[in-house]
C-alpha cells in the first residue's frame, strides 16, 4: 500500500505541474546534450571499407551501400580518410585538388548521393582536411615552382645554406620529415628548396602567407556547401615552422639521424600560430553555423601533443573557441599490453583534468595510422576495451574493424605500400608499416572478406577473415559485433549522456567506470585485464548501492547472462572478463525516472 501511495503521489506531482525537467536534473547538471557531444563517430579509411566495382579499392559508393550497418551499430557519424583527387603517393593524404574526388573512389555524383543517404538516415558525415600541404602536381605548387605572379611564396622555399665545398647550397636546416630523412628537396626547375614534413610528393603550404590560409577556407566552404556536417583535420602540429629555420636539437630518444624521432620538433611543430589557425576555423564554422542553420558543424583536430598544448585547442584564455574535439589519443599513447588498472585511471584522469569548463571529453582508442586495438592491447581483451572505451562520458571514436575485433595483417616487403615503411627500407619497413592496420574490412566468410567481387585487393585480406566478419557475429549467440552494439544501445541512457564518469583501480588488473546521474540509475562496467580470477566489492564504488547488482552487457568469455545478478560485495572476474551492472532504483524511483526520461527526451 505504501508503494502506490508514493506512486500516486509522483503522478499526483506531474499533474499538479510541478514536474519538471529541473526537478530531474540537478540544475547545475546540463538537461541536454548536441548531437556531437554523445555521438560515436566511426572512422571510414575509404580503400579498404567496401569496394563496389571489383576493382579490389574501396570507393564512395562502397561506403553508400554499408550506411544502414553503420546505422545498425548506433553510431551518430562517420569521417572518412582523404577521398580527394591525389596522385596517391600517399594514399590521398597528397591531394593534387581540393575540389575534386579522387577516381577510384568515385565522382562529386556518388559524393553528393553518400550525402543525401546519410542524412536520410540520421547518420552525419565528416570529411577529412588536409591542410599542412598539397601534392607537388597540384596547379599551386606548379605555379609556385614556375615563380608564377601570385605564387611564389604559396609553398616555404628558401636558397639554402652555402656550401663550403662547393656546388648546390645544402639545405637550410637539419629538420627531418616524418617520413625519414631531410624535409627539404631541391627544385631543380626554382634553384631553390622547399618544405616537406611528410614525403617528398607533399610540399608544406605558407600559412604565413594570408592568400593561403584564404584558400583553405574557401576549401572549407565548399565541402559545408556540398552539406558535410564537420571535419577531421589532418596533422595540425605542423602547420606553421620557425621563421628564422633554427636548427632542431636532438632529442636523444633515438641514433638514427635519418629517424624523424632524432630530433625535438621544436620549430616545426605546435608553435602558437597553429592554434590560432584552428581559433580561425572555428569561427568561420560558426559563422556558416549561424548563417545556414541546422544542426551544429564540428571540427576534429588531430595533434599528438603534450597535455598543455591540447587544452589550448578546446579554446583559448581569452574565450576564443578552437576544436570541438581535439582528438584524445591517450589510450594509444600511453597504455600498452602490461598497462595496469591505474594506467588506465591516469588516462581518463588526465584528460579530464585538462578539459575546460563547458567542454566535453572525447575518446579515441585505434585509427588508420596505429596497430589495432586487439594487437596492441590484447584479443583477449577485445569487449573488456570496446566497454570501457563506450562507458566513458563524451564522444567516442571507432575505428573500422574494432567492432568486431580485427587484428593486425602480416604484409611482406613485396606487399607493402605505405611510404613510411618504403622509405625506411626492407630490414626497417615492418617497424614503420601502417599497411597492417588498414587491410580490407572484413564482411563475411566469402572469398575476399565479402569486400570485393574481384580477385584481388590493394591490400592483402586479413587470414582470420573466416572466423573474424560481421555476418557471423551477427549469427552467433554472442560476438563481439553484439557486445558492441549492447554498449551503443546503454549510450542511449540518460545516466550515460548525462552523467557524471569516475574511473577507479580496484586492483592492478581490474578497472571500474562508474556512470551516474541523480533519479537515474547507476551503470559500473568492471574490466579485467589480467590473466587471473579476481573478486572485488563495489560497494564503495557509489553511494548507497543495493545489496545486489544486475548484469547488462557481459563479455563474450563470461559465464554470465543480461539480467542475472550477483551481490555488490563479493564480484567474481574471470580472466579477461568485462561487464556493465546496474543498480536498479526502486518502484518509486522507477516511475520518477521513467518520467524524467520522457520529459528529457
Amino acid at each position: 500500500m505504501g508503494n502506490q501511495y508514493h506512486l500516486w503521489t509522483v503522478a499526483g506531482i506531474v499533474l499538479a505541474g510541478v514536474f519538471s525537467v529541473a526537478t530531474c536534473l540537478n540544475l547545475t547538471e546540463p538537461t541536454s546534450r548536441d548531437w556531437w557531444e554523445k555521438a560515436a563517430f566511426y572512422q571510414i579509411y575509404p580503400r579498404s571499407f567496401m569496394d563496389s566495382d571489383g576493382d579490389g579499392v574501396g570507393d564512395l559508393n562502397g561506403i553508400t551501400s554499408k550506411l544502414p550497418y553503420l546505422k545498425s551499430i548506433g553510431v551518430k557519424a562517420f569521417w572518412m580518410s582523404p577521398i580527394y583527387k591525389s596522385p596517391m603517393v600517399d594514399f590521398g593524404y597528397d591531394i593534387s585538388d581540393f575540389r575534386d574526388i579522387h577516381e577510384e573512389f568515385g565522382t562529386m555524383a556518388d559524393f553528393e548521393r553518400l550525402v543525401e543517404q546519410a542524412r536520410a538516415l540520421g547518420l552525419k558525415v565528416i570529411m577529412d582536411f588536409v591542410p599542412n600541404h598539397s601534392s607537388n602536381l597540384h596547379e599551386w605548387f606548379i605555379k609556385s615552382e614556375n615563380m608564377e605572379a601570385g605564387y611564389e611564396d604559396y609553398y616555404v622555399w628558401h636558397d639554402g645554406k652555402a656550401n663550403p665545398a662547393g656546388g648546390r647550397n645544402l639545405p637550410p636546416n637539419n629538420w627531418i620529415q616524418a617520413f625519414r630523412g631531410s624535409a627539404w628537396q631541391w627544385s631543380e626547375k626554382r634553384q631553390q628548396y622547399y618544405l616537406h614534413q611528410f614525403t617528398v610528393e607533399q610540399p608544406d603550404l605558407n600559412y604565413r602567407n594570408t592568400k593561403v590560409v584564404q584558400e583553405m577556407k574557401d576549401v572549407l566552404l565548399f565541402w559545408l556547401g556540398k552539406g558535410v556536417d564537420g571535419f577531421r583535420i589532418d596533422a595540425v602540429p605542423t602547420l606553421y615552422e620557425d621563421t628564422q629555420l633554427r636548427d632542431e636539437p636532438p632529442s636523444g630518444l633515438v641514433d638514427d639521424p635519418e629517424d624523424t624521432n632524432y630530433l625535438k620538433h621544436i620549430y616545426t611543430q605546435d608553435l602558437p600560430e597553429t592554434v590560432e589557425m584552428v581559433y580561425e576555423w572555428r569561427e568561420l564554422i560558426d559563422a556558416y553555423q549561424a548563417e545556414h542553420g541546422g544542426e551544429t558543424r564540428v571540427i576534429m583536430t588531430e595533434a599528438y601533443s603534450t597535455l598543455d598544448v591540447i587544452q589550448t585547442y578546446y579554446a583559448s584564455s581569452t574565450g576564443r573557441l578552437g576544436s570541438h574535439m581535439p582528438f584524445n589519443f591517450r589510450l594509444i599513447t600511453e597504455v600498452e599490453k602490461q598497462s595496469t588498472a591505474s594506467d588506465y585511471v591516469a588516462v581518463v584522469k588526465d584528460w579530464m583534468s585538462i578539459l575546460p569548463a563547458g567542454q566535453v571529453p572525447n575518446w579515441v582508442m585505434g585509427n588508420h595510422d596505429r596497430p589495432r586495438v586487439a594487437t596492441r592491447l590484447g584479443e583477449e581483451r577485445i569487449d573488456a576495451l570496446n566497454m570501457m572505451l563506450l562507458s566513458l562520458s563524451g564522444a567516442s571514436v571507432t575505428y573500422q574493424g574494432e567492432e568486431i575485433g580485427m587484428t593486425d595483417v602480416y604484409i611482406s616487403w613485396e606487399d607493402t605500400v605505405d611510404p613510411a615503411a618504403c622509405n625506411a627500407g626492407k630490414d626497417l619497413y615492418a617497424e614503420k608499416s601502417r599497411d597492417p592496420c588498414r587491410t580490407p574490412f572484413q564482411w563475411d566468410d566469402t572469398s575476399m572478406a565479402g569486400f570485393t567481387t574481384g580477385s584481388k585487393t590493394w591490400l592483402p585480406v586479413g587470414e582470420q577473415y573466416r572466423e573474424v566478419n560481421v555476418k557471423v557475429q551477427l549469427e552467433a549467440e554472442k560476438s563481439h559485433l553484439k557486445v558492441y552494439r549492447s554498449m551503443m544501445e546503454l549510450r542511449k541512457t540518460k545516466t550515460f549522456q548525462l552523467g557524471t564518469v569516475k574511473a577507479v583501480a580496484l586492483k592492478d588488473t581490474v578497472m571500474a567506470i562508474v556512470r551516474e546521474l541523480k533519479n537515474f540509475s547507476t551503470y559500473i562496467t568492471l574490466a579485467n585485464l589480467g590473466s587471473q580470477i579476481e573478486v572485488i566489492s563495489a560497494v564503495t564504488l557509489s553511494d548507497a548501492l543495493p545489496d545486489k547488482l544486475y548484469f547488462e552487457v557481459v563479455s563474450v568469455g563470461s559465464h554470465n547472462i543480461r539480467g542475472g545478478s550477483m551481490a555488490t560485495k563479493d564480484i567474481v572476474l574471470l580472466p579477461n572478463e568485462a561487464f556493465v551492472l546496474k543498480a536498479h532504483v526502486g518502484p518509486v524511483e522507477k516511475v520518477y525516472a521513467t518520467i524524467c526520461d520522457s520529459w528529457l527526451q
